[in-house]
This record gives structure tokens, C-alpha cells and sequence, in this order.
């Protein structure tokens, strides 16, 4: 036997273990198991579902992100970008790639807290893992029908639009809601925080 990260892994599971994304997925899944939710999937399971779907005429969205303190932006933003087709895939950042893209101090949730959360989104059919700073390989891979974005973002700098408008697909982007962001709910937690009994007026 041998212990990872305090999760204990026989021989065959190690060597079944191949690359970090799988290590990874497999790590959240124990966790997210305990919940009752899994729609989280390998990168070459994402790749079957996909494949599955489109054969069946559904239209596949996919978008990704952080994820990290789901807020209502995040949510009315997923629910507008599952109704532009049947189905919705998330690419979700690993830690280590939140880490580089935000800084030490992120992601507030772990990866398997946030997979374990939007699992338990009605819209959000499947979600996998990226280590990379950007989905521009998965996406390439999985070619969806539709690839989404905040409005925040050209179209010409979103990663893997160009996979996607190659192989006859769509690009599109959607209005955030106005005032909602994971940094600005830890710089209202930080200033609440730092106020002491008197100057927040409670004793």
C-alpha cells in the first residue's frame, strides 16, 4: 500500500493511474462519492460522452473556468449557456492551474470541492479537469458543437476558438452579471473580517 495526499491507493490502482488527470479525477471522485454527486469525468471520458452525444444529434456546449465561491453570475451564466444547446460540459481549472492563473492565495475551494459543487447543478451535465493555464488542448480535443464565454472576453482570444469554428462549430459569448465575482466576495469577506466589534457597531 502506499498514501498520496492521504488517499490510500493499492498497486493496481496506482498503475491504472497514468497521467495527473486522471490521478486527479480519480482524487475527487472519493471525495465527491461521499455526496452522492459525480457527473466529474476523465478528459478521455469527457471525449466518449461527447462523441456519444453528438452521434444521438445533441448539441454539446462547453465552457470552463475557475469556478471558484459559485456565486449567482456563475449560475445565471451556466443556465444561459445550457440553453443554447442539449447538453453542457465544463472544463474546470485544477488547482495548480488556478494557483498560476491567481496567485498563491487561490482557489479559495479545493478542485474537489468545486467539481462537488457544480455537480449538484441541474444544468451541468458533465464537467472534467485541465491542469494547462488554458482549455485550448481539451478543447481541441473535444471539439463541441458550441463553445461559450463570458462577455468580458473577443472571441478571437478565447481559447480553442479557432478549433471550434474550424470544425464548423460555434463561438458565442454571454452577458455577466453586473457587480458578481469570486474576487470581489473575498475582498467583501476580508474587509468585513478586518472590522473590529465597535466599528461594525456590534458588541
Amino acid at each position: 500500500m502506499r498514501t498520496i495526499e492521504k488517499y490510500t491507493l493499492n498497486c493496481d490502482e496506482i498503475e491504472a493511474i497514468k497521467s495527473f488527470e486522471e490521478f486527479v479525477t480519480h482524487k475527487c471522485k472519493k471525495v465527491i462519492a461521499m455526496t452522492g454527486f459525480s457527473k466529474l469525468v476523465s478528459q478521455r471520458e469527457a471525449l466518449e460522452k461527447i462523441r456519444a452525444w453528438q452521434l444521438s444529434g445533441k448539441k454539446v456546449v462547453f465552457s470552463n473556468g475557475c469556478f471558484d465561491l459559485l456565486h449567482a453570475g456563475h449560475v445565471e451564466y451556466l443556465q444561459a449557456a445550457r440553453k443554447l444547446g442539449d447538453v453542457l460540459l465544463i472544463g474546470l481549472n485544477s488547482d495548480a492551474s488556478v494557483r498560476r492563473l491567481k496567485g498563491a492565495s487561490r482557489p479559495i475551494c479545493c478542485e474537489a470541492d468545486r467539481a462537488t459543487v457544480l455537480s449538484a447543478l441541474q444544468v451541468v451535465d458533465a464537467l472534467t479537469l485541465f491542469d494547462e493555464d488554458t482549455p485550448e488542448k481539451l478543447i481541441g480535443n473535444l471539439l463541441p458543437d458550441i463553445l461559450v464565454k463570458g462577455a468580458d472576453w473577443a472571441i478571437e482570444h478565447i481559447a480553442g476558438a479557432r478549433a471550434v469554428l474550424d470544425h464548423g462549430g460555434a463561438v458565442l459569448t454571454l452577458p455577466l452579471l453586473e457587480g458578481r465575482s469570486t474576487s470581489t466576495l473575498i475582498e467583501k469577506i476580508i474587509q468585513h473580517s478586518s472590522q473590529s466589534p465597535i466599528s461594525s457597531g456590534t458588541h
